[in-house]
């Protein structure tokens, strides 16, 4: 079941977040539950940042925003991630088609995402949900401890 996040989301999306299997994919490097209030109260305050339920718990989140005026048609995901101690159970599946099918509803006629160059799994997960390769944004970012930058590819996804 999805719904907005909400503060008391805070600890569960936190432990999912910095786990060590999704943290180098998403927007922030390690850090204290302290540090994370703030980011954490930014992604409740935008009203587009939802969990998913699975058994009453939260097995999931993504962000989903839609881009103003004339491409209001378009939405971007991101911070994206399923309980690495529930991976394997179709919980990411059910997660982004549920979302799909919301902004397929709501209007939206692209979706776009972007993935790590050495996100794998997540580059295949992706593709067979129909999101194309679209381009690569060269050294993107840079994780915390690693010397070399990262790369990040753009995907698609066009809705009829």
């Amino acid at each position: 079941m999805r719904r907005l996040a909400t503060p008391q989301d805070l600890e569960a999306v936190f432990s999912i977040y910095m786990h060590e299997s999704v943290v180098p994919f998403l927007g922030y490097d390690p850090m204290p539950l302290d540090e994370f209030r703030a980011i954490y109260k930014e992604l409740v305050d935008s009203r587009s940042f939802h969990v998913y339920e699975v058994d009453g718990r939260v097995a999931g989140f993504y962000r989903a925003t839609r881009y103003p005026g004339r491409a209001r048609h378009v939405a971007c995901f991101g911070t994206l991630a399923v309980d690495p101690s529930l991976h394997g159970k179709g919980i990411a599946q059910a997660m982004v088609t549920d979302a799909i099918a919301r902004l397929k509803a709501e209007g939206v006629k692209r979706i776009e995402l972007y993935a790590e160059s050495d996100n794998a799994p997540g580059l295949r997960f992706y593709e067979k949900l129909g999101f194309e390769y679209e381009g690569t944004l060269r050294k993107f970012y840079k994780r915390a401890g690693e010397a070399d930058y990262i790369d990040d590819h753009l995907l698609a996804l066009l809705i009829d």
